[in-house]
């Protein structure tokens, strides 16, 4: 199964899909939602911006929990991850928030200054 995740670096969300995927034994490739081109791709295939988003082959997840993740897996067959440490169904923290805040705000200035100096 070819399994693609669309994913925030810093998320609660995005921690609880990882944390099903690595219990239940899934490989997959990480898309960080944050390059423009790994954004796009999400949005052609999902129609929509809100993450995370999951494909495992020809079926898409959107904007899902890790809740919803370990449903359809076992919706498909695939044995439930006993224990977990991480919650499966929760937002960013504030701190989180404050982090991604801080975190666009360089990445808009780093941006604009390489523009200044090219």
């Amino acid at each position: 199964m070819t399994v693609i995740a669309y994913l925030k670096e810093q998320c609660g969300w995005s921690r609880g899909v990882r944390e099903v995927l690595a219990k239940c034994g899934i490989e997959y490739e990480e898309k960080q939602i944050h390059i423009p081109d790994n954004y796009i791709e999400m949005v052609q295939k999902t129609g929509q911006t809100l993450q995370p988003c999951v494909q495992f082959d020809n079926d898409v997840l959107i904007d899902v929990s890790g809740e919803e993740v370990l449903e359809y897996l076992v919706s498909i067959g695939h044995e439930s991850m006993v224990e977990t440490n991480v919650p499966l169904d929760a937002p960013c923290t504030d701190e989180e928030h404050e982090q991604q805040r801080i975190q666009e705000f360089y990445d808009i200035e780093f941006a604009r200054l390489d523009k200044e100096i090219l």
